[in-house]
């Protein structure tokens, strides 16, 4: 078990295509993580088929990396605003972000969006200027529009003194100083992880604590909840409790929250992530990210805590759906003619299946036969 001190939980955010996922199989590589003549594929953790084809990623995904005797958790966050909704609840299991911006391009509109929510949680960023090997780089003209954008959110005077690194994360280098450094390796991104990261600040000794920002499903376990130890310890088989929260009126933060249920449950399953995968432990502790499985529903912002603990901590605000579509029948002359789910039967059972890990979708009966609406981001 790693200690507290020698653990780093951070997130890359970033807006689309300014190379969050390209960056991280640098990291791995650099780490060692792969035997040197091992096949590797691009885009490791751009594991779903739809994420591969459009070349972005969808869900956030979590990947660790020993460097050190230092133990670095890295959350790969989607970086179109559809899937914004993702980013804002994994903000919530860091102490830092890793801000890439494009040396061309600079700062973008979902660069301000990430961005200022990691700035409201407290979060210290370190910006990395990616790119800066394309014709028509311009590294200096994007890390001075970065600056002007940490203070257009109000970033206090820690956040607006970040530390910088240039490279190129498909090449695999990141330095301090662009002309001066040799422009090869990773050693300058884990340095100034280790020095500017705080590790978690977390009791290991109190009662279990933990809040679930994130939600994954097993077709033969059921739902399972990852988040961040905040407090104590819980082993494989001992009884928690759950306590189900939820915002007042959706949407409106001022109007407050309510307990909706407690109930006693038991942590049928603990996993840590080791690399790519998850791995099954005995115990978790204060301070690292981990997957629980056990209760039969498991919510964003549930509070898993000691039995003997009432402490429950608030909901994690999430953002309301911004889109809706009408899913209906088709009654036309070619209804029927393409597609394999053509039945609303077989659409509503695919999108109960998102519903149960896509917490930013809304599915509502219209008090008919033929169609349901389906709200989201």
């Amino acid at each position: 078990m790693t200690p507290v001190d020698k653990i780093r939980n951070l997130a890359i955010i970033a807006h689309i295509d300014h190379g969050k996922t390209t960056l991280i199989d640098s990291i791995f590589r650099s780490a060692k993580f792969f035997r040197d003549n091992q096949q590797v594929e691009e885009r490791m953790m751009d594991n779903n088929e739809i994420e591969r084809e459009r070349g972005i990623t969808i869900r956030s995904k979590h990947c660790t990396v020993h460097w050190n005797d230092y133990l670095i958790n890295i959350i790969d966050t989607p970086g179109h605003a559809d899937f914004s909704g993702e980013v804002e609840r994994v903000l919530s299991m860091v102490d830092s972000v890793l801000l890439l911006v494009d040396a061309n391009e600079g700062p973008m509109p979902q660069t301000r969006y990430v961005l200022m929510r990691a700035l409201r949680l407290g979060l210290k960023p370190i910006v990395i200027v990616n790119k800066v090997d394309r014709p028509n780089a311009q590294p200096d003209s994007a890390l001075d529009k970065t600056f002007d954008l940490f203070l257009e959110l109000g970033a206090n005077d820690e956040q607006a003194d970040f530390p910088v690194l240039y490279g190129s994360g498909l090449d695999g280098w990141l330095v301090r100083d662009l002309d001066k450094d040799a422009h090869e390796g990773m050693e300058a991104l884990f340095e100034t992880i280790v020095e500017k990261v705080p590790p978690p600040d977390v009791d290991q000794e109190g009662p279990f604590l933990m809040q679930i920002s994130s939600i994954a499903w097993n077709d033969y376990i059921g739902r399972i909840g990852c988040g961040r130890v905040l407090r104590g310890k819980l082993k494989k088989g001992q009884t928690f409790r759950q306590t189900m929260t939820a915002w007042k009126e959706a949407g409106n933060l001022l109007a407050g929250w309510d307990e909706v249920e407690k109930t006693n449950e038991k942590a049928v399953h603990l996993w840590e992530t080791r690399g790519l995968e998850r791995a099954e432990v005995d115990e978790i502790s204060a301070g690292d990210i981990v997957w629980i499985a056990g209760p039969a529903e498991i919510g964003i912002g549930d509070t898993f805590a000691a039995v003997d603990c009432d402490e429950v901590l608030k909901p994690l605000e999430i953002e309301e759906p911004t889109v809706s579509m009408f899913f209906l029948v088709n009654d036309g002359p070619f209804g029927g003619d393409e597609g394999n789910a053509m039945t609303l039967r077989q659409i509503k059972e695919r999108i109960e299946k998102e519903l149960r890990t896509n917490v930013a979708l809304r599915m509502e009966d219209l008090g008919r036969a033929d169609g349901v609406k389906v709200s989201g981001r």
